[in-house]
């Protein structure tokens, strides 16, 4: 098969490496790889064959600095790692054809929705799908309406902002547990929080960006990512989260889970979604498969797929590039831990 040039961006993020893995080892082909971020890093070059700076994704010359990029390199798939690009993606994917590079990103109505968890959770209640109980709020009056309405003090509340990725803008408020146990029991990275600091920290500014209060969980985290048609999803596979920091996966396993597949086989159906996706669940208080939220491009824990059988980020390449895609069959078992590992340049 013909070699082909495939640039990537937020490369410097802390994935990098295991995508990394999943375009140069394909098993078909040689990859060249291009890295686009904001900070100048020597050791992205131990990762990719060259690497650009770019301006944050919210720049307004964005999409012309990978534009320029593309076209110099002669690039032949574009793979966004961050939600927040890819609007500005989307907008542009016609010039970005135009110099012969394909973009990984889905249509308008699939990536609005998924960006913003209070319209996908509208979304999922408009299409008889199951959802918590949740409430949209902008102000700290709603947040106390809405933790009434949900059912504090008696039950716990998750809150988070609706455009947020990273585990930024959210907090959970567990009655059961006092300002004490969080201080001695709870770590560091614990979104735990008090009623009373939260509503303190929110009173700070007038404003504050949208927010959704939702009925908290209280079973374990479970992810399925999955590569799909224009809503019909072409592979799929599952893994539980078993140890997480700050919703990233430390240690994980790749698990079926027949329940979660026909929620996403659904949402992504309605949704029109094409590409690559990633959607967290959460179980309910009888083992049952909530869908949380949905990222619509690659997502973090992606190499554990790999290893699996089904190398997602590689498949999307050959699906835009319009070749045959194989038959994969999942090896389910596969388990994952993170470790550290460094890198060292001398600049």
């Amino acid at each position: 098969m013909k070699d082909i040039t495939v640039l990537v961006t937020a490369t410097g993020a802390q994935f990098m490496p295991g995508l990394a893995n999943c375009l140069k080892n394909n098993g078909e082909r040689k990859v060249r790889l291009i890295g686009v971020d904001m900070k100048p890093d020597e050791t992205l070059l131990q990762m990719v064959d060259q690497y650009y700076l770019a301006p944050s994704a919210k720049d307004a010359g964005y999409a012309d600095r990978l534009l320029e990029i593309c076209a110099a390199e002669k690039v032949d798939v574009l793979i966004p790692f961050m939600s927040a690009e890819l609007d500005a993606l989307l907008e542009n994917r016609a010039r970005f054809e135009a110099i012969g590079t394909k973009v990984s990103v889905s249509d308008g109505q699939a990536i609005a929705i998924s960006n913003n968890k209070l319209q996908l959770y509208q979304f999922m209640k408009d299409h008889g799908l199951k959802t918590p109980k949740f409430c949209g709020v902008r102000n700290v009056g709603e947040v106390k309406a809405a933790f009434e309405q949900i059912g504090y003090p008696e039950k716990a509340v998750c809150i988070k902002a609706t455009e947020s990725s990273g585990s930024r803008g959210i907090r959970i408020v567990d009655p059961t547990k006092s300002r004490f146990d969080i201080l001695f029991h709870e770590k560091p990275n614990s979104f735990i929080i008090s009623y009373e600091e939260l509503i303190t920290i929110l009173s700070e500014r007038d404003e504050m960006p949208e927010m959704m209060a939702m009925e908290c969980l209280p079973g374990e985290e479970y992810s399925v990512d999955l590569l799909a048609d224009h809503g019909k999803v072409l592979y799929m596979a599952g893994r539980e989260s078993n140890v997480n920091l700050a919703s990233i996966p430390q240690e994980a396993t790749l698990t079926e889970n027949r329940e979660a597949y026909e929620i996403a086989e659904s949402v992504i159906a309605a949704l029109g979604l094409d590409g690559n996706a990633d959607l967290d669940f959460k179980m309910d208080e009888n083992g049952h498969p909530v869908l949380m939220e949905i990222n619509p491009r690659i997502a973090a824990t992606l190499q554990i797929f790999a290893v699996g059988g089904l190398n997602l980020p590689y498949l999307r390449v050959k699906q835009l590039l319009g070749e045959e895609l194989p038959e994969v069959r999942v090896k389910y078992g596969v388990k994952m831990k993170r470790r550290y590992w460094e890198m060292f340049s001398e600049n």
